[in-house]
């Protein structure tokens, strides 16, 4: 079964600001590879917002995800709330129905603590080995791989945090966000990890072992880091056409 996996750095979703305008919408391209990953004409799209821990602001970023997702892309479209995880059933349900899981942005800590508690980290992993396209957004992104750069829920302040190690990388989202880079390069030196730091509107695409580095805005960008024998790398990643291989990527 092929595995494959879509995480994006950041970017607006269209979404009705508190202002009551509208956003901009600069994940279109990604979201297109998405559903075209799944190599169907109506996929069946899975939204799960767990990194947002109010009902109300889950049900808000869902209808806007369903707006993208079902009218512009043409998918079925149900989400799983937090509260639903615990019914065994729903999740079996909803996770066996869903050709596109994807995960939103918010508090990535929490939403890991709240998949660990409930086991849903693992049925998560079950449907990545079964060939469901697994993908998502800042936290819904960097969640995969075996630790992240983010933001503190109550200080604000960059931190690292341990993830689900699907992948040996350190992820960083919105790296063109004031402090990103140097919280990483920080934390990189600690841990002695290769950093992927993805820019708002970039992403990675991995479909087995390969990989390839995607974008949907004009300056969108994608960085590979690293310590080595005291000297700090810095290597700006190509938009690739063509899937290198993965190893490339994990290795210094």
């Amino acid at each position: 079964m092929t595995k494959k996996i879509v995480a994006i750095g950041g970017g607006e979703n269209g979404r009705i600001l508190d202002n009551c305008e509208k956003a901009s919408y600069d994940t279109a391209a990604i979201d297109l590879e998405i559903v075209a990953l799944t190599k169907k004409d109506k996929p069946n799209f899975l939204f799960i917002d767990h990194a947002m821990t109010s009902s109300q602001v889950e049900e808000s970023y869902y209808q806007t995800m369903k707006k993208i997702y079902g009218e512009k892309l043409g998918c079925n479209c149900q989400d799983l709330k937090r509260k639903e995880l615990d019914n065994f059933e729903i999740v079996q349900e909803k996770i066996a129905w869903a050709d596109i899981i994807y995960e939103g942005g918010g508090d990535t800590k929490a939403m890991l603590d709240l998949w660990t508690s409930k086991g849903f980290d693992k049925i998560l992993y079950e449907a990545y080995e079964n060939g469901k396209v697994i993908s998502g957004i800042s936290a819904g992104a960097v969640c995969w791989f075996k630790a992240c750069n983010s933001d503190d829920s109550v200080t604000g302040s960059l931190e690292s945090i341990d993830c689900l190690n699907w992948f040996n990388l350190y992820a960083t989202p919105h790296v063109n966000e004031k402090g990103r880079k140097e919280s990483t390069k920080e934390e990189l030196k600690k841990n002695n990890m290769v950093g992927l730091l993805l820019s708002n509107g970039s992403a990675l695409e991995i479909i087995d072992d390969k990989y390839r580095i995607i974008k949907s805005m004009r300056d969108a960008y994608a960085l590979k880091c690293y310590w080595q024998k005291g000297i700090y790398h810095e290597e700006r990643l190509d938009f690739f056409l063509d899937y290198q291989d993965l190893t490339n990527l994990i290795e210094k």
